[in-house]
């Protein structure tokens, strides 16, 4: 004979059933749901997008980045250098303005104190040529602000007399904003110094 409480344990037992269902189903959501998220993260991690001019998103891998960086410094470097001490009396101005956008109030300083010694008065004075003949640059990109030290080859041109120096630089690179076209890697020279020059025998 059937009673009322049989329906009721068989209610009873549908609704834990349906219960359990529901917390495993639960469950597996959070557990797929987290792995997810820690792929994601992952990915992330090594990569960054870029939006392309077509609207398109770019990934790029932090390595490829790395690169990126290291060229855009030492091209960054090259430039300033070029700017800075390549120069004679029809473009200096011009020059060392394009340069001092390129590095922070350190470069402003070295700038003010050559002035300040005459040293853009003989150039002048004298018509003397300074050619850069070679920049070579070490770099550190491990963790910014970026350390580098660089060597400049470059003769002065007295007319009938032409003296080669060696000249070592150093200070750091710190990210900013791009600015075309005064800055157009988007990084700035800081504790710029002029370590040491000697002069390189003819010949040598």
């Amino acid at each position: 004979m059937k009673t009322p409480y049989q329906n009721i344990y068989k209610v009873l037992r549908l609704n834990r059933f349906i219960v359990l269902v529901v917390v495993i189903g639960a469950v597996l959501t959070c557990i797929t749901s987290i792995l997810f998220v820690i792929k994601l993260h992952k990915e992330t991690i090594n990569n960054a997008f870029v939006v392309n001019t077509d609207g398109s998103v770019i990934p790029l891998k932090m390595v490829q980045q790395q690169e990126n960086l290291e060229v855009e410094i030492l091209s960054h470097l090259e430039l300033f250098h070029t700017y800075f001490y390549h120069i004679d009396a029809s473009n200096y101005e011009k020059n060392l303005e394009k340069a001092l956008w390129l590095g922070n109030s350190s470069v402003d300083a070295l700038y003010r104190q050559k002035k300040a010694d005459g040293v853009f008065n003989r150039l002048l004075q004298y018509s003397l040529v300074q050619k850069v003949l070679k920049i070579e640059s070490k770099i550190d990109i491990q963790q910014e602000t970026y350390r580098f030290e660089t060597t400049v080859i470059f003769e002065i041109n007295r007319g009938s007399i032409i003296d080669t120096y060696e000249l070592t630089t150093s200070g750091n690179i710190i990210h900013v904003d791009r600015n075309f076209p005064k800055n157009t890697h988007g990084l700035l020279i800081t504790n710029f110094f002029e370590n040491k020059l000697k002069k390189i025998h003819n010949g040598q």
